[in-house]
């Protein structure tokens, strides 16, 4: 299936703009054209989504529902989000909308020897910039199974633009709710063994020399909502040497049960609790990724990674998402706001593959939940796949 106007793959060979995949199907796509070791997978764009609420004709009474809210009153915010969510989810997807969506489920699912389950994760045009932070507060669902399944979480996704969380945050920063709107990203499911998340500076002072990795056994899930207390290593940026190092508890794991097709929570035992999780060929290769990720997007980057199961060690290591680092890079914004060339996150998603010198290379909530802590509603399932070279061929 070729990429179009609703759908686009992540290797279609279109180029990723911010206003038609939002910002984490904008990243995917330009870091799987960036030669990255991305899951395959691809994006729902906001022409769904736009053409949905059109026909739907339930965009003005939502901008009614939004405007006087007090940002404070939480029980009014937390009424008018389920009133707008429940709105879109009751309403019917266009039929040729809900062909091609089919469609591409099936060419990706085509792409394996099996069926194997996907995350549908939200994609708003207003996250992952330099001078925001929305993370949490859309919904991402894991483990699911079937387009049935997958189907109804991409609709759940769109109304998860009305969380209370995004409406308050928006509020209160001045984002206007006109103008935004959601894309969709089916990506297949990693069956992680190790999982978590790596900053390209150190979150505690800012220092641009130092690479932070934080990583835990199975789904990185339990890192990213503090169920767990990860290793943390910290790395000098240019030697990958580690200089500093503390090895967390890590006593439970997220991971895949093929009898009940879903993720379970499973007790790590005392002596895998006491190791760190990653070898020291791992923990490089982890940094590797995220001065690549820096170099191509041109600014600090905050990246999700996982270590698949079913991948052969030194092929394993995947790249989930790579988002600009807000805290500390907005700082330096606003002390060089006039500063032209630059450069920032949204003009840099077209960038292309980088050059053949560059060097080497959250959150996921728990299964049948969101990001958001919502119940997930349908069913969520799991079943073992691998990525093989093969199974990367183009989608174009």
């Amino acid at each position: 299936m070729h990429s179009n106007e609703f759908i686009q793959f992540f290797d279609g060979g279109v180029e990723p703009k911010l206003e038609n995949l939002g910002g984490k199907g904008a990243s995917l796509v330009t870091m799987t054209s960036a030669g990255m070791p991305v899951p395959p997978g691809f994006v729902v764009t906001t022409a769904q989504f736009d053409r949905f609420m059109q026909e739907a004709g339930i965009t003005g009474h939502i901008n009614q529902l939004l405007a006087g809210l007090d940002p404070e009153d939480v029980a009014q915010v937390d009424a008018v989000s389920a009133a707008i969510r429940e709105d879109i989810c009751s309403r019917p997807v266009p039929a040729d909308m809900r062909t091609q969506t089919i469609e591409a489920y099936e060419d990706l699912m085509s792409r394996f020897d099996a069926p194997v389950p996907v995350a549908v994760r939200s994609s708003a045009t207003a996250e992952d910039l330099p001078d925001a932070s929305f993370a949490g507060q859309q919904d991402t669902y894991l483990w699911l199974e079937g387009f049935a399944s997958v189907g109804e979480h991409i609709r759940s996704c769109w109304a998860s633009l009305y969380t209370s969380r995004a409406i308050i945050y928006r509020l209160k920063n001045n984002i206007p709710d006109e103008g935004l709107s959601m894309a969709v990203v089916v990506q297949k499911m990693v069956n992680a063994k190790v999982s978590g998340v790596a900053m390209t500076l150190d979150p505690a002072n800012g220092d641009r020399s130092k690479i932070t990795i934080d990583a835990s056994y199975g789904v990185g899930e339990m890192v990213v909502s503090g169920q767990v207390t990860p290793d943390n290593i910290v790395l000098d940026k240019v030697t990958l040497v580690s200089v500093a190092e503390h090895v967390g508890d890590k006593h439970a794991e997220l991971v895949p049960d093929a009898a009940a097709r879903s993720l379970v929570e499973r007790e790590v035992d005392a002596e895998r609790r006491s190791r760190r999780c990653l070898t020291d060929e791992e923990l490089k290769a982890v940094a590797q990724m995220a001065k690549r990720a820096e170099k191509h997007y041109k600014c600090p980057q905050d990246i999700e990674w996982a270590l698949d199961h079913d991948l052969p060690d030194g092929e394993n290591l995947l790249l989930l998402q790579s988002r600009p680092e807000t805290v500390h890079s907005a700082k330096k914004s606003a002390s060089s706001a006039a500063t032209p060339g630059s450069g920032g996150y949204a003009s840099v998603l077209g960038a292309g593959i980088p050059s053949p010198d560059a060097p080497e290379a959250s959150g996921n909530p728990a299964p049948g939940t969101t990001a958001s802590g919502n119940p997930a509603s349908g069913t969520a399932g799991f079943s073992l796949g691998s990525i093989t070279a093969s199974l990367m061929k183009a989608s174009i």
